[in-house]
């Protein structure tokens, strides 16, 4: 527990410089490096690149080596952070409007975490917070994201198996069991509630380590494996691969192979309808094993 709590005390850290921070005009790149390099600092490691989606953008979004992308004016912006010690991850997203006209999206998804966190405890069904999370974006207007959920956690794991819906899915039988984590994650938009795969993907993560031990790029598995083991990575924490390969066009198509062959996941960006917004808020919950709740990237405990 001691190391969740630390991921969460960092995470929360974060968090809080990227809100007191982030400002239109800002280049991308310089956001998420400075995000990451802030957890490096603090002593932890980033469980994943800092993702930064844009607008109608929902998720994985994060910067290229090469990114010279700003953060726009009137933007509504996420910025999702993750932090582990030794592989225990603290999750954690806050989203930033730059434009007054979409605070009651923000806020309706704020309210939905605020909510699902109160609901939380020992045994309940994830379907049951999912339609904590369903009604409170519906009552004020806006669609819950359908095809993106919250998760369990395991050590090096972000998606450790179970889903926390963002809606009352009769389907999802499971419950949330003491002495394991969640990211709890709602999302709400103004489109259709319905993420699409864009053909951007600067993340990735090792799917099948063992397998591609037979392959031409065997070494950049290795060095990738070395660094992150399974969580998922960017590009820009490879500078040496990319100079080794012979630049980072290579390392990108590299990786590319690697994915379509299934040594890579590959997490393309996520997206709601052209012209729509998304908001998500996230924090991770610890059920500890005298049945409390323990908010670890708000160090909050809620009486169950």
């Amino acid at each position: 527990m001691r190391k969740y709590l630390r991921a969460g005390e960092i995470a929360e850290k974060v968090k809080a410089r990227a809100l007191r921070e982030v400002r239109p005009g800002d280049k991308i790149l310089d956001v998420v490096t400075s995000l990451e390099n802030y957890i490096r600092e603090l002593g932890a490691e980033p469980a994943f690149p800092v993702n930064i989606s844009i607008d109608n953008e929902a998720a994985h979004r994060t910067a290229y080596i090469d990114d010279v992308g700003t953060v726009p004016e009137e933007s509504v912006v996420k910025i999702d952070i993750g932090v582990h010690v030794d592989g225990y991850i603290a999750d954690t997203a806050i989203t930033i409007s730059f434009s007054d006209k979409y605070g009651d999206l923000v806020e309706a998804t704020r309210e939905a975490l605020d909510r699902a966190l109160k609901a939380i405890k020992p045994g309940i069904r994830a379907s049951d917070i999912g339609a904590v999370i369903e009604k409170v974006i519906k009552s004020r207007g806006f669609k819950p994201v359908r095809n993106l959920s919250g998760h369990s956690l395991a050590e090096y794991t972000i998606h450790a198996g179970e889903t926390i819906p963002n809606y009352r899915d009769p389907l999802n039988f499971n419950r949330l069991t003491l002495g394991s984590a969640y990211a709890i994650e709602p999302f709400a938009s103004t489109g259709r509630g319905i993420v699409h795969e864009e053909k951007r993907i600067n993340i990735y993560s090792i799917r099948r380590y063992t397998k591609c031990e037979e392959l031409p790029e065997d070494q950049i598995i290795k060095e990738v494996f070395k660094k992150v083991r399974t969580l998922p990575f960017s590009e820009r924490w490879f500078p040496e691969l990319i100079i080794v390969v012979g630049g980072v066009s290579r390392l990108r198509e590299i990786f590319k192979n690697l994915s379509s062959s299934g040594c890579l996941t590959a997490y393309p960006v996520l997206s709601d309808t052209p012209g729509s917004r998304v908001a998500q808020f996230e924090e991770t919950v610890l059920l500890l094993k005298d049945g409390s709740v323990l908010v670890t990237t708000q160090r909050d405990v809620i009486p169950t």
